[in-house]
């Protein structure tokens, strides 16, 4: 499986992947991330789904970044052209995964923003080469395990939070879905674009580097449980058998 999470605020972007490959009883790290800049031109890919779809597509749309160019001024632009790609290896591949009984699946978020773009961009870019942008109403994506690490997201994270506060909880949604999930772990990659700048970072992070970062989260989670207000539970279990409702009548 795999956790790769895509976060777009007013201050620029956040972008972290796992790297664990799981097969059977083997498991593996491979990266899900690629990084492509040249000039003022900054965008990322993170794909999830069958790794040799994955690494086909890659190819094809790095062929087209010859020489570390980016020969597009638009980030729909270069959604566009990976969609192509992909559509093109559904057509060599598609039907041969099928009659082994694997599905064409590979769900890729691509962010960044290029020469001509008014703003950064992110996108989500389904199998069949079609593709959504991510607004500000729901400024986030997950393509992989979504179910564990979402909540968080939704409840905390704003397009106006800072790329701080987006980077914290991202990390934190990608911990709760780590310890929940045994297919998603370190390590993880994580770009962040700052628009301001215009630059695009990347770096990659062992579970020693974050390790007291999620032992405090876990800590500060058990005491915010703690903290809640008992009165309710405390009318509920003070109340004689006799009045309770039978839930069938």
């Amino acid at each position: 499986m795999t956790y790769c999470l895509g976060i777009k605020v007013r201050e620029g972007l956040v972008a972290i992947a796992d790297t664990r490959i799981t097969s059977g009883s083997e498991t593996t790290t491979a990266k899900k991330i690629s990084i492509h800049k040249n000039g003022k031109n900054n965008l990322f890919l993170m794909t999830s789904g069958l790794r040799s779809i994955r690494d086909k597509a890659v190819t094809y749309f790095e062929e087209l970044l010859e020489n570390d160019d980016i020969p597009y001024d638009k980030m729909y632009k270069v959604v566009n052209a990976f969609g192509s790609q992909l559509r093109r290896v559904s057509q060599e591949d598609k039907l041969s995964l099928q009659e082994s009984g694997l599905f064409f699946n590979l769900f890729t978020i691509v962010g960044g923003k290029l020469e001509n773009d008014k703003d950064h961009k992110l996108f989500l870019l389904y199998p069949e080469g079609n593709w959504i942008e991510i607004g500000e109403a729901t400024p986030f994506c997950i393509i992989g395990n979504s179910g564990y690490g979402k909540p968080i997201l939704a409840r905390a994270l704003t397009v106006d939070s800072s790329i701080k506060f987006a980077l914290k909880t991202g990390f934190l949604s990608f911990d709760s879905t780590r310890v929940s999930a045994n297919d998603v772990g370190y390590p993880i990659d994580v770009a962040i674009f700052k628009a301001a700048e215009r630059t695009l970072i990347e770096k990659r992070f062992r579970e020693e580097d974050l390790k007291e970062i999620g032992a405090m989260w876990g800590k500060k989670l058990k005491e915010s449980i703690l903290d809640i207000p008992e009165n309710w539970i405390d009318d509920m279990i003070s109340t004689p058998d006799s009045t309770f409702i039978n839930p069938q009548q």
